[in-house]
């Protein structure tokens, strides 16, 4: 019997203000049961975690999914959003219908035994065992560790018709590409934009919002939930970088913490771009992590202190363009025996980055893992780049080229003179080459006749 069945009086009246109600069509899960997985790609604010939460709330009410795997980029996100969030589990739960919660455990528990639980896509492990009739995955765009979504699939072996349901901002890494794919075998997408649900939002954030990024490739992919291809002409493109992916690295024998300040303060701020990679015995470079964010100065230096201590880094390097000895003297003021370096940039950004995008083409770098925010910024940089049409400053790429360029492409000490032997092996080269040879004279031209004359 159903647990909707056994709450006949109580569904009546909650069925007031039902989700089937307050909803509107695109908010809803596909009919039919020739789908597996259900993807609803929509931008920010859209409605996507209340849709995804209530489809879960309704399987398990009517008994049609017992064993739940929740999936965020983070435990942290699974907790924050679909937990305790003002549309997670908790919030959007009538009281007959309401999960005792165990954050120790990640673990919610109704009181007729369906359970779900909270899994990290940084933890693939952890979904390797598990067997669920249920998945709700939140933002697949932002998952670091690809595997995470085998595992997922290979667990969903439970009950009379498992189903995923993924709620995401439609970033082009190849998780969402692939389902995009499938569309129609198996594979139900809903698209959705930021103003649909525009009721139910803050006038000033469409005020705000619109104003800075209506028209740039950012508003189309975050507001407009559109799934942007690559930009032509861009320094790195996905399937470069798909390709370059890696989840786990070697031994690296240097690791640097490479730091792009923001160039403005206050409610416009840039992102100060913060990330930290490894080069290893072969040569090749490592990208560990991205820390990047829209920071104060304190905040920054902390979240780039952390990173250098928890990956034992040998060096921070530090772009001072905007701030000069400000740079240093915040990182000192946080912790003053941290090893630092400051770089000044003498070319433009699209100069600096060609050699590092000239290392991926090479095969040189490799990512430990997925980075969706910093790729985006790869795959829409040009060397025509314009920061108005593109909707955001680079901070992330400037960081990465410095902690590479530091890495691999900065010259080794005493390169000076290797240089002055090369001038001059070129210049030997040139005094000792010969010049032109004679062109010989047809037979039976005069200078013909005149060379053998003297031959003879």
């Amino acid at each position: 019997m159903s647990i909707l069945k056994r709450f006949d009086l109580k569904t009546a009246l909650d069925k007031l203000d039902s989700w089937s109600i307050l909803a509107r069509p695109s908010q809803l899960p596909p009919a039919g049961e020739d789908w597996f997985v259900w993807l609803l790609l929509a931008g920010r604010g859209f409605g996507k975690t209340r849709a995804l939460v209530e489809f879960v709330l309704e399987k398990i009410a009517t008994g049609a999914a017992s064993r739940v795997a929740l999936v965020a980029p983070t435990v942290a996100h699974a907790r924050n959003v679909l937990v305790e969030g003002p549309s997670g589990i908790l919030a959007c739960s009538p009281h007959w219908c309401r999960p005792i919660y165990q954050p120790s455990l990640r673990r919610l528990t109704w009181p007729w035994g369906a359970i779900a639980m909270l899994y990290s896509a940084d933890e693939p492990e952890r979904l390797r065992g598990p067997q669920h009739d249920l998945a709700a995955v939140d933002e697949l765009g932002s998952w670091r560790r690809p595997e995470a979504w085998d595992n997922l699939m290979f667990g969903l072996r439970s009950g009379e018709r498992p189903l995923c349901a993924v709620a995401t901002t439609p970033r082009p890494v190849k998780l969402i590409r692939d389902l995009v794919s499938r569309e129609g075998d198996g594979v139900v997408v809903t698209r959705g934009a930021s103003h649909e649900n525009r009721s139910n939002l803050a006038p000033e954030f469409f005020d705000l919002i619109t104003k800075k990024y209506e028209g740039t490739r950012l508003g189309r992919q975050e507001l407009m939930g559109e799934l942007l291809v690559d930009v032509p002409g861009a320094l790195w493109k996905r399937d470069q970088l798909d390709r370059l992916r890696r989840s786990q690295a070697p031994t690296s024998l240097r690791i640097v913490v490479a730091i792009d300040p923001s160039g403005t303060g206050g409610e416009e701020a840039d992102e100060c771009g913060i990330v930290a990679a490894g080069i290893d015995e072969d040569g090749r470079g490592w990208v560990l992590a991205d820390a990047s964010g829209v920071y104060q100065p304190t905040e920054w230096a902390k979240q780039a202190i952390g990173l250098y201590h928890r990956l034992h880094a040998n060096c921070i390097v530090a772009e001072t363009n905007f701030g000069g000895q400000m740079v240093e003297a915040t990182i000192r003021a946080i912790d003053r025996n941290v090893a630092y370096r400051s770089v000044t940039a003498s070319r433009g950004k699209v100069a600096r980055a060609e050699p590092v995008a000239a290392l991926y083409e090479q095969g040189r770098v490799h990512h430990l893992g997925a980075f969706a925010e910093l790729e985006d910024q790869m795959c829409a940089f040009t060397a025509a780049f314009d920061r108005a049409k593109g909707g955001f400053s680079p901070g992330r790429v400037d960081a990465l080229v410095w902690a590479l360029t530091d890495l691999i492409l900065q010259p080794m000490k005493g390169w000076g003179i290797y240089e002055l032997y090369r001038r001059q092996s070129e210049a030997a080269k040139q005094r000792n080459k010969p010049g032109p040879s004679k062109p010989q004279p047809q037979p039976g031209s005069m200078e013909w006749f005149e060379e053998n004359k003297k031959k003879s």
